[in-house]
């Protein structure tokens, strides 16, 4: 586990981890039983620290545990679902991760 906490900030339609004064993120659009993950950005100040891989993983945990069908619309995301298949049942059926 990374270490960090995952907020669900619904006001802000994202995810989040609070390091500091930095604020890595998720951004999504949540329906009734869907979400889209957007966007991710993690500060340039914590690039290259496996933040952003933490990050997804803990919101995909989030995800599972509320029983929401993922639509990954940000690559970044598509890409950690690339490298880590086991993730790929919480995806909406008939989207490919290629």
């Amino acid at each position: 586990m990374s270490g960090y906490q995952l907020i669900d900030n619904p006001e802000e339609k994202r995810y989040e981890f609070r390091i500091g004064e930095h604020v890595p993120r998720i951004e999504y659009i949540r329906t009734r039983d869907k979400i889209y993950l957007t966007h991710t950005e993690v500060p340039g100040e914590l690039e290259g620290k496996g933040i952003g891989m933490a990050l997804v993983r803990a919101a995909l945990e989030d995800i599972r545990d509320k029983g929401l069908t993922l639509v990954p619309l940000c690559p970044f995301v598509a890409l950690f679902l690339k490298r880590n298949p086991e993730w790929k049942e919480l995806v909406l059926k008939g989207i490919n991760i290629a």
